[in-house]
């Protein structure tokens, strides 16, 4: 008499199964972009609650940073990027900058690497001026770019990247993707657990 075990494994062996389909490797691998890129970053950042400010000129961006900023005071915006600051100064936005983050930060203010439209994702790194803290510790991450920067996939935000850095690959290089958020207590919704609790990407 055979035992439960064996009658599991001859049944495994007696089983018939059949091939499975061949895979096409030439199909594409991402679903095709319908859209103007920067349509599609605004469409696929907001849906995981970052926000998107698209403007025509860069006078009118800054114009709407102003306004957004309006609620801040100085001295708790930091940027620590010099293009930026002489553009911050150049419009009269308010602004402090340190090495050492104060703990009364409420916004950061950072450029980026690349913008990518099929995931709404920034593209930072520590080669830039906000080096590693700036995009992770304050409450707020504002993010300047250009609509040059945005990208269709995550390929091409790694190929620039290589090609504006060459053997000299910045030590960190970081995609974000909305802000931070984390349901691990109780399946319930927090923001900024990680870091930052608001992401606005404003693009010109």
């Amino acid at each position: 008499m055979s035992s439960a075990r064996e009658e599991i494994l001859n049944r495994l062996k007696n089983a018939v199964y059949p091939d499975p389909d061949k895979p096409d490797f030439d199909a594409p691998v991402y679903f095709s972009i319908d859209q103007p890129l920067e349509l599609a970053f605004k469409e696929n950042l907001e849906k995981v609650n970052g926000s998107v400010h698209l403007c025509e000129t860069k006078e009118a961006m800054f114009s709407a940073l102003h306004n957004f900023l309006s609620t801040y005071t100085g001295e708790n915006i930091i940027c620590n990027e010099k293009t930026l600051q002489e553009q911050l100064k150049e419009n009269d936005i308010p602004y402090s900058s340190s090495v050492v983050l104060p703990k009364t930060i409420e916004v950061g203010i950072t450029s980026c690497e690349s913008l990518i439209a099929h995931t709404g994702s920034v593209m930072v790194s520590s080669a830039l001026g906000g080096g590693r803290q700036l995009s992770v510790y304050p409450p707020v991450h504002v993010v300047i770019a250009d609509k040059t920067q945005i990208v269709d996939y995550l390929g091409a935000a790694y190929t620039n990247i290589q090609h504006k850095y060459g053997q000299n690959l910045p030590s960190q290089i970081t995609l974000i993707t909305g802000p931070s958020r984390t349901a691990d207590i109780e399946k319930t919704l927090v923001m900024g657990a990680h870091g930052p609790r608001e992401l606005h990407v404003f693009i010109s």
